[in-house]
């Protein structure tokens, strides 16, 4: 997963005229706009959990996807979260990603945010993108060690048909592993270290056996390429289980592999709301509960349609816990002051007036 820094520089517009863009092939696009709603909220909804682990076997870490329905400025919309938390060297290192996706895969907003913190040299990357007037505006935050350097850039959405981001790529691939097949010239277009329009590619890697807790299972590979005009090739392999859970992902050179250790559970059926008796001279409790289950009912029903706010406080606690400031509210401060950026302007109190 990529965000790197750059230097500090004002909003603009990033890379050449938009003519001059690196364009995704009619094929990738075509895919993406034909992306049945139906097959998306039915089939891809569910949750992946796998472990990080050397070529030794030994345990690094874990990685984890969650995919559920949300809305987004009342628009229906997929929210995907991707965690990876692990260890370079003993040294605490980790990966989030919480993208909106619509149904035809096309990113609405995501922010990504990867640290690794090192004896005396922490490094901290956050990226943020959103679709806004046209545009997709683009705010990054680099810290390392104790100099930060900030960029924000914007390309116009036209140009940025195809687009495939860390985010959509995992959702993506899902898809394509559901479907077992993958056309051909799927081209797609990506952001490179420099946030320059690149091209990546995706391809079959065809069936093969993998064993899975104890079990050998036939699973289906996805590669993905992404290109870039200053690094070499970076290449994913991932293999999919027929049900599109996520079984083994590896990015090719790498020593580090994530597996999946036990094959999913079937969901249970059958379970039926044991209904709670209650003794008639008890109303007053009676009432307390009714009104707590109502309570219970309304938050429930408020983080379905919210799902964000686990992911946000997951994200917060998880940061909270390995950095151990000594002034907390500082630290909440400067960890949520990105997200203010994000806010809609308020009325000025001359427009509240009229």
């Amino acid at each position: 997963m990529e965000a790197p820094p750059e230097d500090e520089t004002a909003a603009g517009t990033k890379g050449a005229e938009p003519g001059e863009e690196p364009r995704a092939s009619e094929e990738a696009v075509r895919f993406m706009s034909g992306v049945e709603p139906a097959e998306l909220l039915q089939c891809c909804v569910f949750p992946d959990s796998l472990v990080t682990v050397s070529e030794g076997g030994r345990h690094l870490g874990k990685f984890s996807v969650t995919v559920e329905f949300a809305r987004r400025v009342e628009q229906p919309c997929v929210l995907l979260h991707a965690q990876s938390q692990g260890a370079i060297d003993d040294s605490p290192c980790g990966t989030t990603v919480t993208a909106y996706l619509s149904t035809e895969l096309e990113v609405l907003e995501e922010d990504y945010h990867e640290y690794v913190k090192l004896e005396g040299h922490s490094l901290d990357k956050r990226c943020h993108m959103v679709q806004r007037d046209g545009q997709m505006v683009i705010d990054k935050v680099t810290t390392v060690g104790e100099e930060t350097t900030k960029e924000s850039v914007s390309y116009p959405v036209s140009v940025l048909g195809g687009l495939v981001t860390e985010g959509s790529s995992l959702l993506l691939m899902r898809l394509i592993a559901l479907r077992k097949t993958v056309p051909e010239h799927m081209t797609f277009i990506a952001f490179d270290q420099g946030l320059h329009i690149i091209h990546t590619t995706f391809s079959e890697l065809g069936p093969k056996q993998l064993e899975v807790g104890g079990e050998c299972v036939e699973v289906f590979g996805v590669e993905r390429v992404v290109r870039s005009a200053e690094d070499s090739p970076t290449t994913w392999q991932c293999y999919f289980l027929s049900d599109g859970h996520l079984a083994s992902r590896v990015q090719v050179g790498s020593p580090v592999t994530m597996r999946l250790l036990q094959l999913p559970s079937q969901p249970e059926k059958g379970f039926e709301k044991i209904p709670l008796v209650w003794e008639e001279d008890m109303q007053m409790r009676s009432n307390f509960l009714d009104r707590k289950e109502e309570l219970k009912a309304d938050h429930a029903s408020y983080l379905r349609q919210h799902p964000e706010v686990r992911a946000l406080v997951s994200d917060f606690l998880q940061f909270l816990l390995l950095r151990k400031p000594e002034d907390i509210f500082q630290f909440a401060r400067e960890y949520f002051l990105p997200f203010a950026s994000r806010r809609p302007p308020e009325p000025s109190p001359e427009a509240q007036s009229h």
